[in-house]
């Protein structure tokens, strides 16, 4: 009997000292935010990047635009000669339309694959000097958890936590 109120006393100390060390513990934790988005938005390369786009869908539109106008030119000419023109003409000039009309769709679909690897390919490395710069503020700050609060997961943000925001930016400067 005397020995299992030994061993209950030991097991009860112990898991004292347990919770008190992970109490200890839990409150060196040291957990961060950032809001990556408005990074991304401040960033010169990322700017840059973004008139870069811009620029690269300014051409693809006024090309679809002069693409569109030829159809619609052609178009009202049918449409005004279609009612002289034989069979044949006509059938002809159908067939032309409908292939024109093709290639608008297919232009806009290409169109819009090259946007999406030009992002890919100008947005990619930033992406990684961002993560990079969190990444070395988390271990030169002793971070445990840096959540982005522009994902919008964060349930809850107590004043406890660090803004990194600040410090990502710097670091980002400093490279």
């Amino acid at each position: 009997m005397t020995s299992i109120k030994t061993v209950a006393a030991m097991a009860a100390i112990s898991l004292a000292s347990f919770f008190a060390s992970s109490n200890a513990e839990a409150q060196e934790l040291k957990f961060a935010h950032i809001n990556s988005q408005k990074i991304m938005t401040e960033l010169p390369e990322a700017i840059q990047a973004q008139t870069q786009l811009q620029e690269e869908a300014k051409k693809l539109q006024d090309q679809m635009a002069i693409m569109n106008s030829e159809a619609q030119q052609k178009m009202t000419e049918y449409i005004n000669k279609r009612d002289s023109l034989p069979d044949l003409i006509k059938a002809t000039k159908e067939k032309e339309l409908q292939d024109m009309q093709e290639r608008i769709q297919s232009f806009q679909q290409l169109a819009q694959q090259s946007l999406s690897q030009k992002e890919q390919q100008l947005i990619a490395p930033i992406v990684e000097k961002i993560n990079k710069a969190i990444e070395a503020v988390g271990k030169e700050n002793g971070f445990i958890y840096i959540f982005d609060t522009a994902s919008q997961v964060i349930l809850y943000n107590s004043d406890q936590s660090t803004d990194a925001e600040a410090l990502v930016k710097a670091k980002l400067a400093a490279q």
